[in-house]
C-alpha cells in the first residue's frame, strides 16, 4: 500500500490539473461571449465553474464545424474526423473523469458531479455532425423536422445540462423537475432561434445554411413569425425561473432579459439588413439588464 503522503501528493496534482483546466474553460467563455460571461458572474460560486465548463466544451465543438477547422486547412473528411475524435474523447473523459484535453477534463468533472450522461451529449454531437453533413451536400435548407431536431441537440440539451448543475443538490418533486426541464428547453430553443435570425448573414453567405427553412431570403412576415415563436419560448422559460435555486435565478434571468432585448431589436430590423449586419446589444444595456435581473431576483426572494 502506498504511503499516505504519496496519495496526498497525487490528489494535489490532480487538484492542480483540474483547477487549471477550469481556468482554461473560463478563458473560453471570456473570449467568445461577453453576454454569457457576464451571466455566469451572477451565478452562485458552486455553479459558476460548472457552467463555464459546459460552455467551453460546446464552444470547441461548435468551432470545429463552423469554420476553424476549415480555415486551418482541413478537408471536409478531416473535419468530420476531428469532430468524431472530439466526441469520442468527450465520452471517454466522462467515463474516466480525466482527459489530457483540459477543456474536456473540466467538462468531465462537471458531467460526473451533475449527472450529465451521453443521453444529453450524443444529441448535441448529432447536431454538430448535421452541420458537416449539410456542408458536404452544398447549401442546405433545414426542413421543419430537421430544424426541431437540430435545435434540440444544439441548444435544448445544453439547457438541460445546465439544469443538471443547478439542481444537483436539490430535492424536487417529479412535477417540479419536469417544469424546470421544460423551461430549460424553451430557453435553449429561444437562444438558438434568435441567434439564427441575428446570424443570417454569416450562416447563409459563409456557411451555406438556412436553419429557418427558407429557400432564399426571409420576408418580413417570416421574421415576424420567428420573433413570435422566440417570445413565446422566452415567456415559457420565464415562468419557470422561480423554481430554480436562488443562486441560479439572477444569471438565468439576466440571460433571458438580454435575449428578449435582442429579439426586440431584431423585430425592428428590416430583413435585408439582417443579411448584412449582426444585431448586437450595447454593453451598457447588457449591464443595465444584469442589474435589473439581480434586483428582480432579490425582491422575489423576499416574498
Amino acid at each position: 500500500m502506498k504511503p499516505v503522503i504519496a496519495r496526498k501528493a497525487e490528489n494535489q496534482s490532480l487538484r492542480l490539473f483540474t483547477e487549471t483546466s477550469e481556468t482554461v474553460a473560463g478563458e473560453v467563455i471570456s473570449a467568445y461571449s461577453t453576454s454569457f460571461g457576464l451571466a455566469t458572474r451572477l451565478l452562485g460560486r458552486r455553479h459558476r465553474a460548472h457552467i463555464r465548463n459546459i460552455y467551453a466544451m460546446v464552444r470547441v465543438a461548435d468551432e470545429i464545424v463552423d469554420g476553424v477547422a476549415s480555415e486551418a486547412g482541413l478537408t471536409h473528411s478531416q473535419q468530420q474526423d476531428a469532430l468524431q475524435r472530439f466526441t469520442d474523447e468527450t465520452h471517454r473523459a466522462m467515463q474516466l473523469g480525466y482527459s489530457t484535453d483540459m477543456v474536456l477534463h473540466a467538462f468531465a468533472r462537471t458531467a460526473r458531479e451533475a449527472g450529465i450522461s451521453e443521453s444529453l451529449t450524443e444529441p448535441f454531437f448529432a447536431s454538430m455532425r448535421a452541420d458537416l453533413r449539410h456542408e458536404q451536400e452544398g447549401p442546405a435548407v433545414f426542413s421543419a423536422e430537421e430544424h426541431a431536431s437540430y435545435v434540440y441537440g444544439s441548444a435544448e440539451v445544453v439547457g438541460l445540462m445546465c439544469v443538471r448543475v443547478f439542481v444537483r443538490d436539490e430535492s424536487l418533486t417529479e412535477h417540479e423537475e419536469a417544469e424546470i426541464e421544460r423551461g430549460a428547453r424553451s430557453l435553449g430553443a429561444a437562444f438558438q432561434n434568435i441567434n439564427f435570425l441575428r446570424d443570417l448573414a454569416d450562416d447563409t453567405a459563409r456557411l451555406g445554411r438556412s436553419y429557418l427553412g427558407v429557400n432564399g431570403q426571409l420576408t418580413e412576415s417570416d421574421r415576424d413569425r420567428w420573433v413570435a415563436e422566440v417570445r413565446a419560448q422566452l415567456a415559457a422559460a420565464d415562468d419557470v425561473i422561480p423554481l430554480l435555486p436562488r443562486d441560479a435565478r439572477a444569471a438565468v434571468r439576466s440571460a433571458l432579459m438580454l435575449f428578449a432585448e435582442l429579439t426586440n431589436r431584431v423585430a425592428k430590423t428590416p430583413t435585408a439588413q439582417l443579411y448584412s449586419a449582426r444585431i448586437r446589444v450595447p454593453d451598457p444595456v447588457k449591464l443595465s439588464l444584469a442589474i435589473r435581473a439581480v434586483t428582480t431576483t432579490a425582491l422575489e426572494g423576499k416574498r
